[in-house]
């Protein structure tokens, strides 16, 4: 059973990383090249978590989104919640 929790934490902290990486990706310019080709792959695997978020948090002042700070707060509570749990 740790070994499953140990998973759980591991992958959530990966997938925490991954997200991380796309929203500093966001601060550049990424037209074409390989930073387009990241930015396409690591928007297929976060956008689809994110817009949960997005549709209930709208931009502050219209610019600022903090979307992927609240999208990863919840992500590490629930998955410590769960893992505290079981």
């Amino acid at each position: 059973m740790l070994s499953l929790k140990y998973l759980i934490v591991s992958l959530s902290d990966a997938y925490s990383m991954i997200i991380f990486v796309y929203v500093m990706l966001s601060w550049f310019p990424t037209d074409r090249g390989i930073l387009a080709d990241i930015n396409n792959v690591l928007a297929r695997i976060c956008d689809p978590y994110l817009n949960l978020f997005k549709r209930l948090i709208p931009p502050i002042g219209g610019m600022v989104d903090v979307t992927p700070i609240v999208a990863l707060l919840v992500l590490q509570f629930g998955v410590r919640l769960l893992v505290n749990l079981f």
